[in-house]
């Protein structure tokens, strides 16, 4: 007559009258693992903890980015709202590196361009923007009544990953 294996383990309490423990499993009495089952156990286990490391570090990654761009959007913000504050003037160039120095960042992290609005002589034709000192008495030649102003101010993070543009446009008008 065979007998049936159970699969259940059956342990008989420590505090028993001959005080032994006894493990059945499948396997008879052994109890213990193949090393096939424990390579795969550790290959399982592997995968799991590379796919949790892997989605970690994608997340710090994109965290690290996130942060740069509010810095630098924050930036760039600061400095359009120095230039809109601030007097007419040739240059203000000073007021983009000042918004940047406020993050710790170099001053050269500000690039700032200036053009003024050239009407032409007919009504009919459009005026053109030109490039350079837009304001009259620093910048000699440059009309000061109804003067139209726009500057361009480019912001990259330390790293150069990043770069923001705004521009602002100063009128009397």
């Amino acid at each position: 007559m065979k007998t049936r294996m159970s699969l259940r383990r059956q342990v008989r309490h420590p505090r028993a009258n001959d005080g032994a423990i006894t493990v059945r499993g499948r396997r008879g009495g052994d109890g213990g693992f193949t090393l096939v089952e424990v390579v795969i156990a550790v290959v399982l286990m592997g995968t799991v903890s590379v796919a949790a490391l892997s989605a970690v570090v994608t997340s710090i990654r994109t965290s690290s980015v996130s942060r740069s761009a509010a810095e630098v959007e924050t930036a760039v913000v600061n400095a359009a709202d120095r230039v809109n504050r601030a007097k007419k003037s040739c240059d203000y160039t000073i007021y983009a590196q000042a918004a940047v120095q406020i993050e710790g960042w170099p001053a050269s992290a500000a690039v700032v361009t200036h053009e003024y609005y050239e009407p032409s002589g007919d009504s009919t034709v459009e005026g053109q923007w030109v490039e350079g000192p837009p304001s009259a008495p620093a910048c000699p030649g440059v009309k000061t009544d109804l003067l139209v102003q726009r500057v361009t101010i480019q912001i990259s993070d330390p790293d150069g990953n990043l770069q923001r543009t705004i521009q602002v446009v100063k009128s009397d008008v």
